[in-house]
């Protein structure tokens, strides 16, 4: 098997952070999370230590015990973001900055601060935490934070995927946050002042047969606006991306930088990817409000429409400009909560649960199907 194993994972990153293991009962699923970054899903296994490592971990950035100035990219299959990330209400750039990599900062809130650790047994831990940020804008969100993470029994991916059956031949894996943010300061969050959004990114071993496969809401572009937005860092080649009837096709292989998005219009609860040569399905899913619509804008820029945002994103990682090294390479799929408007006291949360589940193609094409409405074999063939 080539890649890292989950242990050859856990081992490494222990020199460097302190991690909390979780297990299922029967000790084949685990989850490796850790209070240090922001209680950060670092990696997940789905046959024990000597399974498949599913987080992609950036070693060299551990070892080199370096901070980095705009952000440190440990990796991590899942982590705590807050949007908005680009606009007049942007919390990676101070009031006045240009919109360009040299004036963005990820907060080290989200990006080196650790979490305060609440609670943990053997199948979840509690994390959180109170902080102040600052927007592009110049107000003040005082907020606290609270993250658990909880890993799944096989009975609760069943019922969860709503499956007839889940085969005994599969791997499987999976694990459900539960992110709440409180505004704890006097003043009521706003749309006029900014707000803020519930943001969670996982970084995810690319391969060259990766193909992320997304399920769209079907129906006309007048009435419900385009089916994907793929303008964040231009244009995506159409090699790389494919809408077809029932889904979107992106590739993962980390060869390419390149980013899209869905409005809440098209959005679904689900999102994915299928790695066709070792057999990983990896699919995200989160509660998505019904009839919601309002969802900050990343885009770098100052803007007409503040709330006109994604909920869901896909990100390939790749070379930024030809010869230059990729930050992993990796790819990310990431969603998020809608704009928080918050009084005081309120709190609005954000659920998602990542599975990741192997086995061979006859065994896993039926719930492909079931879930993402498309086959196996179209997955693999959408690029050809």
């Amino acid at each position: 098997m080539k890649g890292a194993t989950y242990g050859d994972d856990v081992r490494f990153m222990k020199y460097y952070i302190e991690l909390i293991e979780l297990t299922d009962a029967n000790h084949q699923s685990k989850v490796a999370v850790t209070a240090a970054l922001q209680g950060r899903v670092m990696t997940s296994s789905a046959f024990g230590d000597e399974g498949r490592s599913y987080g992609w971990i950036n070693r060299e950035l551990f070892e080199s015990k370096e901070i980095q100035e705009h952000i440190n990219v440990y990796g991590g299959e899942e982590r705590f973001w807050l949007g908005p990330e680009g606009g007049q209400y942007s919390i990676f750039f101070k009031k006045g900055a240009e919109f360009t990599l040299e004036d963005w900062y990820t907060p080290k809130l989200i990006d080196l601060e650790p979490f305060d650790v609440k609670n943990v047994s053997a199948t979840s831990a509690t994390f959180t935490k109170k902080a102040s940020l600052k927007n592009y804008s110049g107000f003040q969100f005082d907020m606290e934070i609270e993250r658990e993470v909880a890993i799944l029994s096989k009975d609760d991916i069943q019922t969860d995927l709503g499956l007839q059956t889940l085969s005994e031949n599969l791997k499987t894996v999976a694990y459900q946050t539960t992110n709440t943010l409180t505004n704890i300061g006097k003043k009521e969050w706003k749309k006029d002042s900014g707000l803020l959004s519930i943001w969670l990114l996982g970084m995810f071993n690319h391969s060259p047969n990766t193909t992320i496969v997304i399920p769209y809401v079907q129906g006309d572009d007048a009435e419900l606006g385009k089916v994907v937005n793929d303008t964040y860092f231009g244009k995506v080649p159409s090699d790389r991306l494919v809408v077809k009837e029932n889904a979107i096709f992106f590739k993962g292989d980390g060869e390419y930088r390149s980013k899209i998005g869905l409005s809440p219009m098209r959005a679904k609860n689900i999102a994915g990817s299928y790695d066709s040569a070792n057999g990983i399905l990896t699919i995200v899913k989160y509660n998505k409000p019904k009839n919601v619509t309002d969802y900050v804008n990343s885009m770098w820029e100052i803007q007409e429409e503040p709330f006109s945002g994604d909920v869901i994103n896909a990100y390939n990682d790749g070379a930024p400009e030809p010869g230059a090294k990729p930050l992993g390479p990796f790819y990310e799929l990431e969603t998020s909560s809608p704009a928080l408007a918050l009084k005081p006291g309120e709190s609005g949360t954000h659920i998602q649960t990542t599975y990741h589940i192997e086995g061979n193609e006859t065994t896993l094409n039926p719930m492909v199907k079931e879930l993402f409405g498309v086959t196996i074999n179209e997955i693999k063939t959408a690029f050809k």
